[in-house]
């Protein structure tokens, strides 16, 4: 048995909603290896104590050893913010790498702290791309790979856009999405979508012939201005005329909704949810006959479950999900919109296929990579069992 001083030490970041589900099929796979200690460290940017303790429970995550606090701000505050309470706690804590994953402000700020430091940077979700750098997603995106020494991918796209932009293939591995993992893992717990509905006024719409469709909506593009979330909201309402759709408010959205003059416009014509946690969220989806939605995580989600998908963006940086999965990006075009809900209601949509390696196992395929890679940078006391195992399998 290895003792804690041979193995791999990790510090594991996780900051935001679309993060935990990411996370927790990774720290399930190194609790499982004799050849890691892992320790999670909470930036506290999704600041919902009670949202993020409802994700913790239901996806299993291990109680953070570190919670930073960040809170709100903008983007600049917040990144800054999780700069400078990250910075003491890799001082303090000898570790062999940072693994960061996705592209929220913790992201590029945890890898930025670690590799300005000489500390290792291992990015999950590496090389997405949608090409839009009014995201701020997007240059997360970018800056994290540029920092990272091992980047993980979901798609084989995402390798070109890493050779495109400098990066060694050398230091990229394809492992599958781990979104997928926790996906598999969690659905048969999902509660039945018809108790989840039934906290909605008049749910009783949502079983007709038609069905129910789910939207979510949180991008600045759409909801930061009066025009654009008043023409999306628009466009919506005159959907659930012949599709009722389930409107999962996110916080930033409802506050946009009510300043616009929009809340009591959005309240008549669509049913509205509070934000709700990942299984109920997953049950709903899971029986829908489309999702509306400018959610990342939702493209992937969808094309998983086989229930078609309109993007309400212009872009998207997980081209697998139109390619080969459910997914149709729509922007917020009203005709391309109301057609995309027609085509779905008159012909089912489109089904695709679930893509290459989405299949439950990334992130175990994550931990003997990692191990592997350590074991080539410095010697370990004994080859562990990962190691061993893979070196045996290649």
């Amino acid at each position: 048995m290895m003792t804690s001083i041979d193995r791999l030490q990790l510090l594991c970041v996780v900051g935001a909603r679309p993060n935990f589900m990411k996370i927790a099929p990774i720290m399930r796979a190194f609790a499982d290896s004799d050849a890691i200690d892992a320790v999670l460290v909470h930036t506290g940017q999704h600041y919902d104590t009670a949202m993020m303790a409802s994700f913790f429970a239901q996806l299993g995550i291990p109680a953070p050893h570190v919670d930073l606090e960040v809170g709100s701000g903008s983007h600049a505050v917040q990144t800054a913010d999780i700069m400078k309470r990250f910075e003491p706690v890799l001082d303090a804590r000898a570790c062999d790498a940072v693994l960061v994953v996705g592209d929220v402000n913790s992201t590029i700020a945890c890898a930025l702290v670690a590799a300005k430091k000489g500390v290792p940077v291992i990015h999950v979700e590496a090389g997405l791309r949608s090409f839009d750098r009014s995201m701020p997603e997007e240059i997360n995106r970018i800056l994290t790979d540029q920092l990272s020494d091992l980047l993980f991918t979901t798609e084989r796209s995402a390798a070109v856009n890493l050779e495109r932009e400098g990066i060694s293939r050398a230091r990229v591995r394809f492992v599958g999405n781990v979104m997928i993992d926790t996906l598999l893992r969690n659905r048969a717990r999902c509660p039945r979508a018809v108790d989840v509905l039934s906290a909605v006024e008049d749910s009783a719409r949502c079983f007709g012939a038609a069905g129910f469709g789910v939207v979510t909506l949180h991008r600045p593009a759409n909801v930061d201005t009066a025009d654009s979330l008043t023409r999306i909201v628009d466009v919506l309402c005159e959907v659930a005329a012949d599709l009722p759709l389930v409107f999962a408010v996110h916080p930033r959205t409802r506050a946009r909704l009510s300043e616009f003059g929009l809340l009591e416009t959005a309240a008549r014509g669509l049913l509205l949810m509070p934000p709700l946690p990942y299984l109920e969220l997953l049950a709903l989806v899971g029986a829908a006959r489309a999702v509306l939605t400018d959610s990342g995580g939702l493209q992937e989600e969808t094309t998983a479950l086989g229930v078609p998908c309109l993007t309400l963006r212009e872009n998207t940086e997980r081209p697998i999900t139109v390619e080969e999965g459910t997914n149709t990006v729509v922007g917020t075009n009203p005709a391309l919109i109301r057609g995309g809900v027609r085509a779905i209601l008159a012909g089912g949509g489109k089904r695709g296929r679930v893509p290459e390696l989405w299949d439950g196992r990334a992130a175990e395929r994550i931990r003997d990579e990692v191990v592997i890679w350590a074991a080539g940078r410095r010697p370990l006391a004994v080859p562990t069992k990962q190691a061993q195992a893979v070196r045996g399998r290649s």
